[in-house]
């Protein structure tokens, strides 16, 4: 029996959760099958998913299909939670991605297929709802052959559409050939020759898919079944097992986290290779820090099962790991855990309603950051003010709801504001050095700030001896420069510059005699942390820095008779269109709009075209802000911007 890690990946409302109810069925775990619209969902257990009918976290189940074993990945098919949908990809051994028959191929379809594609996962493609009235199946497939991939293989037809008797008719057709034979050069050489048997056909499908060159194409209905029993031989036939040794070294990958009754930590893995055991002591970070296993629960047949063990392949919780991350390597590091989609565009201030405890909030904030490490946290100690980073709206109703069901906790929020950068206009450099002028630390730090490449992050380099004074000095340097860039001149991270130390010098211990170490006379790590902010920031200042907006790429199909309409609000949302295509009574518009006026545009596109427009949408890159008012991030630091003010909450905060 083979083992398959399968993720099910669609547009919001596409269906994916219902076809894996109707997969649970098929393989006997559930006796009925439940209903997105009545809330009683296996695999969507949190309160907002049952009430929204909408999938917020990855649920995982196991079941066996025949010879199969197969865990199943059930994601998010909303973009505001796409960092779910980014965990799970790393442990897939195949997906399947769900199309509606009726909406077609939609914004969010494109962009898993693109990553799909990217990372080389074997794919299905489940056209569902066949039997919903507007049910296309030439048209769906056109723009499934058009938009997604060309590399599309029928596995057969339907008849009675857009009824309750729809149905899905398997069998293979002359393009299954044309299209196999592209990658192929023998299989080509017997089309040619009209040697090609159905064997030999099935067979160079089966490769060829789980090689992720060419994606099979289904059709049926999660809610009547039609359909679903060839989808089912495709998952047995065409997807790879999961491979790894299981008496190799253990390796595997945390892609989520939670906490459990207690309180406790509890990490969702894939294991990769080898065999991990409950009181084994193992690495969970790539600094080579240990935890132990205190247990394990293994997915099988629909539930988590207890066991003392768990083999490369599988997928488990485990317990006891109180420092692990999303996205930690256990065990043996292996192919590095990446994001395949751009980070949160969007900034929001979580507000306390009421009297609700401004300490418990940012407690449990950090514990749902833990759990999503994609919601980045701010805190403004002066202010006592939480901000969170965000993919769209929708986010802040998950966190609301959350912090009051799990915690209790009553918020608010500010409104959502775009999350720009600063970049370095020129170089600039500032130096202060020990014991001169007014400088009140016990050192001497020179600083040139060099604008970077976009994407290169942030460089640190030396320009002096390196054994001109105690390393720890020259990494509290280091450690302190990247703090900084956190917040520039107008309070926005600087992600990408070089930094290099020019200058440096410190005062040697010294002690009175027959007394110990005299801290005032000597320098600790206190006095280059406190002095590198000031003159970094004063480095910036002579570079001068530029903010950023973050800006979205567009693509809206609407009737053409209704681009009269949608222009004056380009204008007004300041989206550039930059292609213009008329096909038919159709035109499609490709652009670029600031991420900060997506969501309204999404709002009154429906307005604008009859209800006919359909937007696509994601983070493309970052663009000068707009003449005018200069976005402004409120500072979380103590402010290296104000001299005065900086030393005297730095002095505060010490002696405090």
């Amino acid at each position: 029996m083979h083992l398959l890690n399968l993720g099910i990946l669609a547009h919001v409302d596409a269906g994916k959760t219902s076809l894996t109810e109707r997969l649970l069925h098929t393989a006997g775990v559930i006796d009925e099958i439940g209903s997105v619209d009545a809330g009683n969902t296996r695999t969507d257990s949190l309160a907002l998913e049952r009430q929204r009918g909408i999938t917020i976290k990855s649920a995982v189940v196991s079941f066996a299909l025949d010879d199969v074993t197969v865990n199943l990945i059930d994601t998010p098919g909303h973009p505001d939670f796409i960092a779910e949908v980014e965990r799970v990809l790393g442990v897939l051994d195949g997906a399947v991605l769900v199309v509606s028959a009726v909406e077609g191929v939609q914004p969010q379809t494109l962009v898993l297929m693109r990553t799909l594609q990217r990372l080389r996962i074997p794919t299905l493609v489940f056209v569902n709802k066949i039997d919903r009235r507007g049910a296309r199946h030439d048209a769906v497939l056109r723009a499934v052959s058009e938009r997604l991939t060309a590399a599309v293989v029928p596995m057969g037809a339907t008849d009675a559409l857009g009824t309750r008797e729809a149905r899905f008719l398997p069998g293979l057709d002359a393009s299954a050939l044309d299209v196999l034979s592209g990658h192929d050069d023998a299989l080509l050489t017997a089309y040619v020759e009209d040697t090609v048997s159905y064997d030999r056909l099935g067979a160079a499908l089966a490769e060829q898919t789980r090689q992720a060159l060419v994606h099979p194409v289904y059709f049926g209905s999660a809610i009547t079944g039609a359909g679903v029993g060839s989808l089912i031989d495709g998952i047995k036939r065409l997807l790879p097992a999961a491979d790894g040794d299981p008496d190799g070294p253990v390796s595997g990958t945390v892609f989520k986290v939670e906490r459990g009754p207690a309180g406790e930590k509890v990490a969702y893995a894939r294991l990769f290779s080898g065999t991990l055991r409950t009181r084994d002591r193992i690495r969970v970070d790539e600094a080579g820090a240990e935890g132990r296993v205190t247990a394990i629960s293994v997915f099988d047949q629909g539930a988590d099962v207890r066991g003392d063990s768990v083999p490369a392949g599988r997928i488990a919780k485990l317990w006891g790991l109180a420092d692990i991350r999303i996205g930690d390597v256990i065990g043996e590091p292996r192919k590095a855990y990446g994001h395949f989609f751009a980070p949160p565009t969007l900034e929001t201030v979580v507000v306390p309603a009421g009297d609700t405890d401004r300490r418990a909030l940012h407690r449990a904030l950090t514990l749902l950051a833990e759990q999503d490490p994609l919601i980045d946290l701010r805190h403004d100690e002066v202010r006592q003010e939480t901000f969170v980073s965000l993919y769209g709206e929708v986010q802040k109703e998950v966190i609301q709801v959350t912090l009051a069901e799990e915690f209790g906790l009553d918020v608010t929020f500010r409104q959502t504001t775009p999350l720009c950068v600063e970049r370095p206009v020129g170089p600039g450099a500032a130096v202060e050095f020990n014991k001169k002028d007014d400088n009140p630390f016990l050192a001497t730090v020179g600083l040139r700030v060099d604008p970077a490449p976009v994407g290169s992050g942030v460089a640190f380099r030396l320009e002096v001896e390196l054994g001109s004074m105690p390393y720890a000095f020259f990494k509290a340097v280091e450690d302190t420069v990247r703090e900084t860039l956190g917040q520039g001149l107008h309070g926005w991270q600087i992600p990408d510059c070089t930094v290099t130390m020019t200058h440096s010098g410190y005062s040697p211990r010294q002690s009175h005699a027959h007394q110990g170490f005299d801290k005032s006379m000597s320098s600790t790590g206190y006095d280059f942390r406190g002095l590198t902010p000031l003159v970094l920031i004063e480095a910036l200042r002579r570079a001068g820095t530029e903010v950023h907006e973050p800006m979205h790429r567009f693509r809206i199909e609407a009737p053409t008779d209704t681009l009269a309409a949608l222009l004056p609000v380009f204008a007004r949302l300041r989206a550039v269109p930059q292609t213009t295509e008329t096909r038919g009574a159709s035109c499609v518009l490709e652009g670029s709009v600031p991420a900060a006026h997506v969501h309204e545009l999404e709002q009154q596109l429906p307005g604008l075209t009859r209800g006919e427009g359909e937007l696509e949408s994601a983070f493309d890159h970052y663009a000068p802000a707009a003449r005018g008012t200069l976005p402004e991030r409120r500072r979380t630091d103590l402010n290296p911007l104000n001299r005065k003010e900086y030393l005297l909450k730095l002095t505060r905060r010490v002696g405090g």
